[in-house]
């Protein structure tokens, strides 16, 4: 039975409730204007314990957030989406600060969306809604919430911050592979330029090209088959970065004669293991693949070894290959992540083939 008071000009509401342990608890709130409120109140938490909800309960949300990452998603993801995980920390500490999880609305959460969204990129903005979503839907199975404050908010961002992936036309490809297979068979020991062109002629990830040992390299039937990635801190060989991840893909002769050049002076099962007895760095990779753009004198801020693989897919849109095949050739778990993250150059080939289109109607 809910106690309902007056004290200093200003309602009160008192319930006492039983846990399943048998423990005695009890929960009030003052301030109310109306005892009519005051008693609102009282009935809503009183509904609240006979759905089973913990009203008891109380933890910030940047705490309970903290608290389901190190629980359920630390030791289960890759490191680089480990990182959003903490980025995304960081913002919600910086706006609600200490704010009990309870306490938060959905208007409080479309100001931080609004807040967030004034100074990073929609893609960013759309990553971070979907992981604090997946954290609030957490809680409620925790019983701290009962309703979802992230339900139907409008996504707020800046649209100056996109940043368009570099990517190199077919001359470019061209000219870098010239560069980086020349003479290449004179220096099997440094292995980074056969990771470059391996990445090129298959749009793996550079985690996956690190991984690879020639158990997994098919002469024969000219394929790759990719089960495992690479995690530079351990040095050591780690899940994929999903299942669909898991794949084996066809490889023309040209990377195949390459392949065999190398395996021929290797004396490791690590196809890419160097002179040195290691797997070539990110930034290893990436500081051969900036020397030989500067000798071909290509410049392309922000060009990495990732944007190889973009590359690779501008190289098979542009021979007319059908995205499903490409998106199956890159590991991704549906046509719609490839569609998404390739968007700027499936519109860029977009007129190309619309004027094929024409032109084959026009036969008819």
């Amino acid at each position: 039975m809910a106690q309902i008071y007056k004290r200093s000009g200003k309602w009160s509401a008192r319930i006492q409730f039983t846990d399943n342990a048998g423990n005695r608890h009890s929960k009030s709130r003052a301030g109310f204007p109306t005892k009519v409120l005051a008693k609102k109140w009282a009935v809503d938490q009183e509904a609240l314990l006979n759905q089973g909800v913990a009203i008891n309960k109380s933890i910030s949300f940047i705490q309970y957030y903290k608290d389901w990452v190190k629980d359920y998603k630390e030791k289960n993801v890759a490191e680089v989406t480990f990182n959003r995980y903490q980025y995304t920390g960081e913002a919600l500490e910086d706006f609600f600060r200490d704010v009990n999880i309870k306490d938060i609305t959905r208007q409080q959460y479309q100001k931080f969306i609004n807040y967030y969204g004034a100074t990073h990129a929609p893609v960013t903005v759309k990553k971070v809604n979907s992981i604090i979503r997946s954290c609030v839907k957490s809680a409620i199975l925790d019983d701290y919430l009962t309703k979802d404050f992230t339900q139907r908010v409008e996504l707020t961002s800046n649209h100056a911050r996109i940043r368009k992936v570099e990517y190199l036309n077919l001359d470019e490809i061209h000219r870098l592979l010239a560069a980086a297979t020349k003479n290449i068979e004179r220096r099997p020991g440094f292995t980074g330029r056969y990771m470059i062109v391996t990445a090129i002629y298959t749009g793996m990830r550079l985690s996956e090209i690190q991984a690879l040992t020639w158990n997994e390299i098919d002469f024969i039937h000219s394929t790759i088959t990719i089960n495992k990635s690479w995690d530079m801190n351990t040095r050591s060989f780690k899940p994929t970065k999903n299942d669909s991840s898991k794949r084996t893909i066809g490889i023309n002769p040209k990377l195949l004669r390459l392949l065999r050049i190398l395996r021929g002076h290797s004396s490791s099962n690590l196809v890419f293991m160097n002179q040195y007895g290691t797997i070539p760095t990110s930034n290893a990779v990436n500081k051969t693949l900036r020397s030989l753009l500067e000798a071909l004198n290509i410049n392309r801020s922000g060009f990495h070894f990732h944007s190889l693989r973009h590359s690779h897919v501008a190289l098979l849109l542009a021979h007319g290959v059908d995205i499903y095949t490409i998106s199956k050739r890159l590991g991704h778990s549906s046509v719609a992540t490839t569609s998404n993250v390739y968007a700027y150059l499936i519109d860029e080939y977009k007129d190309q083939t619309d004027k094929q289109i024409a032109s084959i109607l026009e036969q008819i």
